[in-house]
């Protein structure tokens, strides 16, 4: 057990950070929204009936949107774009082991089964982190649509007007404003990561040069 810890505990702990801040964001925002169904003389919620609100719909499938967004993007604009000097690079001076064919591998016993398969499986293996990177992000745009249609639609007709579609409120600013937002700070955040590790250091980190490197070497 200790050595499985040890072996997954950077997964184990950022899933854990998740679960106490999700908790923290779920707990605060039925606060927030009963407030404001106070101030409109309207019935308050349980936190089982929150869960099931589009204001708490909305605001997780908000953020995981632009993170998988972020993520997707960062996975296949770095197999063919380069920052010199950054950690998050690769070398454009020299060829990368994930560059190399996987075909050249498909009698390793210990490689993985699409390596060692080939064909259209291996084509859509050698994709698989980004294909699944956007596809997460397409389901998280879809039930922030959702969870947003709703809590417009409640605000709506809390002030006269009618329910909308989620298609409909896809087409309004809100939503655009709402992923807008949290788009520019995921990319503003990853340019940050890979200008700053260029001449800054972490040591022990993978996501940083080694404290020694010079500035102009490229990849961790």
């Amino acid at each position: 057990m200790r050595h499985w810890l040890r072996d997954h505990g950077l997964t184990l702990t950022m899933l854990g950070l998740f679960i106490v801040f999700w908790v923290g964001q779920s707990v605060t925002g039925m606060r927030s929204y009963n407030q404001d169904q106070l101030e409109h003389g309207e019935a308050t919620v349980s936190y089982g009936a929150y869960l099931r609100t589009g204001h708490f719909v909305e605001a997780t499938f908000e953020n995981w949107e632009s993170e998988y967004l972020q993520m997707g993007f960062y996975v296949l604009l770095t197999a063919f774009l380069y920052q010199r000097g950054s950690a998050e690079s690769k070398d454009p001076d020299k060829p990368e082991p994930v560059d190399e064919d996987p075909r050249q591998h498909a009698g390793d016993p210990n490689a993985p089964w699409p390596v060692r398969h080939g064909g259209f499986v291996l084509k859509i293996y050698q994709h698989s982190l980004g294909l699944t990177l956007m596809l997460l992000f397409l389901i998280s745009l879809v039930f922030h649509a959702l969870g947003g249609a709703r809590e417009y639609s409640q605000e709506q007709m809390a002030h006269g007007g009618e329910a909308v579609s989620t298609l409909t409120f896809m087409g309004t600013a809100q939503f655009w404003f709402q992923s807008f937002q949290n788009w520019q700070s995921e990319f503003l955040a990853v340019a940050s990561l890979a200008w700053l590790s260029i001449f800054l250091r972490q040591r022990g980190s993978p996501e940083s040069k080694p404290v020694a490197a010079p500035h102009s070497e490229t990849g961790s």
